[in-house]
């Protein structure tokens, strides 16, 4: 009468009822290690710190150069100045030289006027010495100066042989007269002196052979 209710079975065709995947330990072994790898930037920091200075770049190693070659410049600039002035202190000194030069005659010609002179104190004489003392204050005031050669040895530099004659009193190679007095300007040889310079004492056997006369 009665009819059980019967259960129905479970369909074997039936999708088996899906589980939540669950991690396994190699899974979680993989995720430590992905935690840990992170904090690895502050050794990297360090060793960039203790990495030595890199080279210096091409800018600075041409700013460099620049600055060589500047001082270099100015160190060649101040010695061309400095040459400029002496050229032109010695071009200044030496700019009248020609006309100076031409004076020297009228000097010689007064101190032969005043050697021959009989009487110093004659006006005539006295007014000579005068122009001669006004001309050699204006030489030394062009930075002329005059060179007397008598009683110095003889030195081709600054002398001009005439002769050379025999003295027993005078030794050999000293200037035993002299003809025309020679002059400096600026410390430079203006014109040399004319002297005459001593052989020394004649050699007796060379004396005693010369014939005391000469007869045709």
């Amino acid at each position: 009468m009665f009819s059980k209710k019967k259960t129905p079975a479970p369909d074997a065709t039936a999708s088996p009822e899906t589980t939540e995947p669950v991690e396994t330990p190699a899974t979680d072994a993989a995720a430590g290690e992905a935690g840990t790898a992170v904090p690895a930037e502050p050794s990297e920091n360090v060793a960039q710190a203790d990495a030595p200075a890199e080279p210096a770049t091409p800018d600075a190693q041409e700013l460099l150069l620049l600055k060589d070659r500047y001082a270099r410049l100015m160190a060649d600039f101040d010695n061309y100045r400095k040459r400029q002035l002496r050229e032109r202190e010695d071009w200044i000194k030496r700019a009248n030289e020609e006309l100076l030069g031409d004076l020297l005659p009228v000097i010689d010609h007064l101190e032969l006027a005043l050697a021959q002179a009989t009487d110093p104190a004659a006006p005539f004489v006295v007014g000579v010495k005068l122009v001669y003392d006004q001309f050699l204050a204006l030489l030394d005031r062009h930075g002329m100066v005059p060179l007397d050669a008598k009683g110095e040895p003889f030195d081709p530099t600054y002398h001009e042989a005439l002769s050379q004659m025999n003295s027993a009193t005078v030794p050999a190679n000293i200037v035993m007269d002299q003809f025309r007095r020679g002059w400096l300007l600026g410390g430079r040889l203006l014109r040399p002196a004319q002297v005459i310079v001593s052989s020394g004492a004649p050699d007796p056997v060379t004396a005693d052979n010369e014939p005391s006369n000469v007869t045709d």
